[in-house]
Protein backbone atom coordinates (compact mmCIF):
# COMPACT_ATOMS: atom_id res chain seq x y z
CA UNK A 1 0.00 0.00 0.00
CA UNK A 2 1.66 3.11 -0.78
CA UNK A 3 1.52 6.55 1.68
CA UNK A 4 -0.98 8.59 0.86
CA UNK A 5 -0.51 11.89 -0.73
CA UNK A 6 -4.31 13.38 -0.92
CA UNK A 7 -5.46 16.48 0.89
CA UNK A 8 -4.60 15.57 4.92
CA UNK A 9 -7.89 17.60 6.38
CA UNK A 10 -10.12 14.51 4.50
CA UNK A 11 -8.48 12.24 6.78
CA UNK A 12 -9.09 14.21 9.80
CA UNK A 13 -12.81 14.26 9.00
CA UNK A 14 -13.07 10.79 8.17
CA UNK A 15 -12.19 10.08 11.75
CA UNK A 16 -14.37 13.30 13.01
CA UNK A 17 -11.26 14.21 15.22
CA UNK A 18 -8.24 16.34 14.53
CA UNK A 19 -5.34 13.99 14.03
CA UNK A 20 -3.09 17.24 13.67
CA UNK A 21 -1.62 16.19 10.45
CA UNK A 22 -0.91 19.51 9.05
CA UNK A 23 0.84 21.63 11.76
CA UNK A 24 -0.33 25.14 13.18
CA UNK A 25 -3.16 25.24 10.62
CA UNK A 26 -4.80 22.50 12.87
CA UNK A 27 -5.12 25.40 16.37
CA UNK A 28 -6.60 27.84 13.87
CA UNK A 29 -9.64 28.21 12.63
CA UNK A 30 -9.17 27.43 8.96
CA UNK A 31 -8.59 23.61 10.47
CA UNK A 32 -11.61 21.23 8.64
CA UNK A 33 -12.84 19.86 11.51
CA UNK A 34 -14.17 23.73 13.02
CA UNK A 35 -15.48 24.69 9.10
CA UNK A 36 -16.99 21.48 8.63
CA UNK A 37 -17.08 18.76 11.00
CA UNK A 38 -18.42 16.15 8.39
CA UNK A 39 -17.10 12.92 6.59
CA UNK A 40 -15.60 13.76 3.41
CA UNK A 41 -17.80 12.95 0.49
CA UNK A 42 -21.34 13.93 -0.99
CA UNK A 43 -23.01 11.92 1.73
CA UNK A 44 -21.00 12.69 4.76
CA UNK A 45 -23.68 15.10 5.47
CA UNK A 46 -26.57 12.52 5.47
CA UNK A 47 -28.00 9.96 8.39
CA UNK A 48 -24.97 7.96 9.22
CA UNK A 49 -25.34 4.31 9.46
CA UNK A 50 -25.19 1.67 12.89
CA UNK A 51 -21.40 0.99 12.74
CA UNK A 52 -20.82 -2.54 13.55
CA UNK A 53 -18.02 -4.02 16.66
CA UNK A 54 -15.40 -4.28 13.46
CA UNK A 55 -16.14 -1.15 12.29
CA UNK A 56 -15.58 -0.03 15.71
CA UNK A 57 -11.99 -1.40 15.72
CA UNK A 58 -11.44 -0.70 12.49
CA UNK A 59 -11.65 3.18 12.69
CA UNK A 60 -9.71 3.10 16.01
CA UNK A 61 -6.82 1.53 14.02
CA UNK A 62 -7.04 3.66 10.92
CA UNK A 63 -7.14 6.84 13.82
CA UNK A 64 -4.07 6.28 15.50
CA UNK A 65 -2.10 4.90 12.55
CA UNK A 66 -2.86 8.35 10.79
CA UNK A 67 -2.23 9.90 13.81
CA UNK A 68 1.76 8.36 13.32
CA UNK A 69 1.50 8.45 9.70
CA UNK A 70 2.90 4.53 9.34
CA UNK A 71 1.30 2.43 6.55
CA UNK A 72 -0.37 -0.66 7.24
CA UNK A 73 2.64 -2.97 7.27
CA UNK A 74 4.24 -0.48 9.49
CA UNK A 75 1.68 -0.55 11.87
CA UNK A 76 1.02 -3.78 12.47
CA UNK A 77 4.77 -4.86 12.91
CA UNK A 78 4.79 -2.59 15.39
CA UNK A 79 1.56 -4.51 16.56
CA UNK A 80 3.37 -7.67 16.55
CA UNK A 81 6.60 -6.54 18.69
CA UNK A 82 3.93 -4.93 21.15
CA UNK A 83 2.29 -8.16 21.39
CA UNK A 84 5.29 -10.72 21.99
CA UNK A 85 6.39 -7.85 25.12
CA UNK A 86 5.30 -8.34 28.83
CA UNK A 87 2.72 -6.07 29.72
CA UNK A 88 -0.46 -4.79 27.84
CA UNK A 89 -0.51 -4.81 24.22
CA UNK A 90 -2.58 -1.91 23.82
CA UNK A 91 -0.42 0.37 26.23
CA UNK A 92 2.75 -0.98 24.77
CA UNK A 93 1.97 -0.36 21.46
CA UNK A 94 1.44 3.39 22.20
CA UNK A 95 4.23 3.60 23.66
CA UNK A 96 6.28 2.46 21.02
CA UNK A 97 4.36 4.45 18.63
CA UNK A 98 5.44 7.21 20.99
CA UNK A 99 9.07 6.60 20.82
CA UNK A 100 9.72 6.63 17.30
CA UNK A 101 11.87 9.54 16.70
CA UNK A 102 10.12 11.76 13.82
CA UNK A 103 7.50 11.13 16.70
CA UNK A 104 10.02 12.20 19.27
CA UNK A 105 11.46 15.46 17.06
CA UNK A 106 7.70 16.28 16.71
CA UNK A 107 6.71 16.67 20.25
CA UNK A 108 10.08 18.18 20.91
CA UNK A 109 8.70 20.94 18.70
CA UNK A 110 11.95 21.18 16.51
CA UNK A 111 8.81 20.51 13.57
CA UNK A 112 4.98 21.27 13.67
CA UNK A 113 3.62 18.22 12.54
CA UNK A 114 5.25 14.48 12.14
CA UNK A 115 5.49 14.59 8.33
CA UNK A 116 7.39 17.60 8.88
CA UNK A 117 9.84 15.95 11.32
CA UNK A 118 10.16 12.72 9.55
CA UNK A 119 11.43 14.80 6.47
CA UNK A 120 13.50 16.85 8.88
CA UNK A 121 15.09 13.28 9.43
CA UNK A 122 15.03 12.23 6.76
CA UNK A 123 17.24 15.32 5.50
CA UNK A 124 19.63 14.85 8.10
CA UNK A 125 19.05 17.34 10.56
CA UNK A 126 18.81 15.43 13.49
CA UNK A 127 21.49 14.16 15.91
CA UNK A 128 21.42 11.17 18.75
CA UNK A 129 23.78 11.75 21.40
CA UNK A 130 26.23 13.53 18.84
CA UNK A 131 25.51 10.99 16.14
CA UNK A 132 23.61 12.14 12.83
CA UNK A 133 20.87 9.92 12.07
CA UNK A 134 18.24 9.66 8.99
CA UNK A 135 15.68 6.88 9.50
CA UNK A 136 12.43 8.48 11.10
CA UNK A 137 11.31 4.92 12.57
CA UNK A 138 14.18 4.66 14.74
CA UNK A 139 13.16 4.11 18.63
CA UNK A 140 14.67 6.06 20.89
CA UNK A 141 15.51 4.79 24.91
CA UNK A 142 15.61 6.37 27.89
CA UNK A 143 18.81 8.75 28.12
CA UNK A 144 19.23 9.51 24.80
CA UNK A 145 19.82 13.40 23.53
CA UNK A 146 18.25 14.51 20.88
CA UNK A 147 19.84 17.38 19.23
CA UNK A 148 19.34 19.58 15.65
CA UNK A 149 22.59 19.46 13.73
CA UNK A 150 24.59 22.32 14.12
CA UNK A 151 24.64 23.65 10.65
CA UNK A 152 20.63 23.30 10.61
CA UNK A 153 20.08 25.65 13.69
CA UNK A 154 19.16 28.62 11.45
CA UNK A 155 16.75 26.60 9.86
CA UNK A 156 13.61 28.79 9.38
CA UNK A 157 11.41 26.49 9.58
CA UNK A 158 12.70 24.63 12.56
CA UNK A 159 12.99 28.10 14.32
CA UNK A 160 9.09 29.12 13.61
CA UNK A 161 8.13 25.36 14.81
CA UNK A 162 10.12 25.72 18.60
CA UNK A 163 8.51 29.25 18.69
CA UNK A 164 4.65 27.52 18.10
CA UNK A 165 5.33 24.71 20.31
CA UNK A 166 6.08 26.64 23.41
CA UNK A 167 2.27 26.89 23.55
CA UNK A 168 1.50 23.32 22.57
CA UNK A 169 3.83 22.17 25.73
CA UNK A 170 6.20 19.08 25.86
CA UNK A 171 5.48 15.77 27.05
CA UNK A 172 6.77 15.02 30.59
CA UNK A 173 8.51 12.18 30.06
CA UNK A 174 10.68 14.52 27.56
CA UNK A 175 13.06 17.68 28.64
CA UNK A 176 13.68 20.56 26.16
CA UNK A 177 16.91 22.96 26.12
CA UNK A 178 14.76 25.60 23.62
CA UNK A 179 17.80 27.83 23.13
CA UNK A 180 20.37 24.67 22.50
CA UNK A 181 17.78 23.00 20.21
CA UNK A 182 18.39 19.67 22.43
CA UNK A 183 15.77 17.31 24.06
CA UNK A 184 15.96 14.62 26.34
CA UNK A 185 14.26 11.43 26.75
CA UNK A 186 13.42 11.14 30.78
CA UNK A 187 11.71 8.14 31.02
CA UNK A 188 8.99 5.91 28.63
CA UNK A 189 5.77 7.46 28.38
CA UNK A 190 3.09 6.50 30.37
CA UNK A 191 -0.54 5.61 29.09
CA UNK A 192 -2.18 8.99 31.00
CA UNK A 193 1.10 11.07 28.82
CA UNK A 194 -0.52 9.90 25.78
CA UNK A 195 -3.33 12.44 24.81
CA UNK A 196 -4.95 11.69 22.16
CA UNK A 197 -8.89 10.04 22.96
CA UNK A 198 -7.55 6.44 21.34
CA UNK A 199 -9.26 3.00 22.79
CA UNK A 200 -6.11 0.37 22.35
CA UNK A 201 -8.14 -2.13 23.93
CA UNK A 202 -10.36 -2.09 20.36
CA UNK A 203 -6.87 -1.95 17.74
CA UNK A 204 -6.01 -5.50 19.81
CA UNK A 205 -9.52 -7.19 19.35
CA UNK A 206 -9.41 -6.47 16.00
CA UNK A 207 -5.98 -7.78 15.30
CA UNK A 208 -7.05 -10.82 18.10
CA UNK A 209 -10.26 -12.17 15.35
Amino acid sequence: MARYRGPVCRLCRREGMKLFLKGERCYKEKCAIERRNAPPGQHGMGRRRKVRAYGLQLREKQKLRRIYGLLEGQFHGTFVEANRRKGITGETLLQLLELRLDNVVYSLGFATSRTQARQLVRHGHIEIDGRRVDIPSMRVRQGMEITVREGSRKNAHISEAVEFAQGRGIPPWLELAPTALKGKVLENPAREDIRFPIQEQLIVELYSR
